[in-house]
């Protein structure tokens, strides 16, 4: 599988989507789903509440009409509890830049390394007005290469929180969503 051919489609209603994304949340989780945290059940949830608040927005990749996998943001705002659960002070003027909150990205297993996730993850920034984009990722994932895969798009550490009773300590990580433009001068 290569991530050649695959359609990256934009989608703000969640109701035109909600069965996708739970099927291919409940297929990437398969091994994970018996834990509370992990069922589908409480992922449905989530996504409820992540898709009614400000800036919602996804988008997913399709090889022809099969969805291969998708991610999807939120706006977060200076006092969001998406900050105020950090456990850790965050760098100074973390919350002064307008930031959306990568909620979730999900690669079915076969396109897994293709650079799918990558397409599909830039996509989504792309168009965004906003600053910056924080994530949060359980550091245990693929024995840390997540985690690493995610410091090589860019981000940054700048905390950890645990967003739920039941679920894992996760790092929270930062980075801009378009690089600074040069200073005058510099520009070669």
């Amino acid at each position: 599988m290569t991530s050649e051919g695959i359609e990256l489609r934009h989608a703000t209603d969640i109701d035109a989507v909600w069965n996708t994304l739970i099927e291919v949340y409940a297929e990437v989780r398969a091994d994970q789903l018996h834990q509370p945290h992990y069922s589908v059940e409480r992922y449905g949830e989530r996504l409820a509440r992540h898709a009614a608040e400000p800036g919602w927005e996804t988008v997913i990749g399709y090889a022809g009409d099969q969805p291969v996998g998708y991610a999807y943001v939120n706006t977060i705002e200076p006092d969001d509890r998406w900050w105020r659960r950090m456990t850790t002070p965050l760098p100074v003027g973390t919350t002064d830049r307008t930031t959306i909150a990568l909620k979730e990205i999900m690669l079915r297993v076969p396109w897994r390394g293709t650079g799918t996730a990558r397409r599909i993850h830039d996509e989504l920034l792309a168009h965004r007005p906003e600053e910056q984009v924080s994530l949060l990722v359980n550091p245990l994932n693929g024995n840390g290469k997540v985690k690493a895969l995610y410091e090589r798009w860019g981000y940054m550490e700048i905390s950890a929180q645990q967003p739920s009773a039941d679920g894992p300590v996760l790092t929270a990580m930062l980075r801009a969503i378009r690089e600074p433009a040069p200073a005058p001068g510099l520009a070669e």
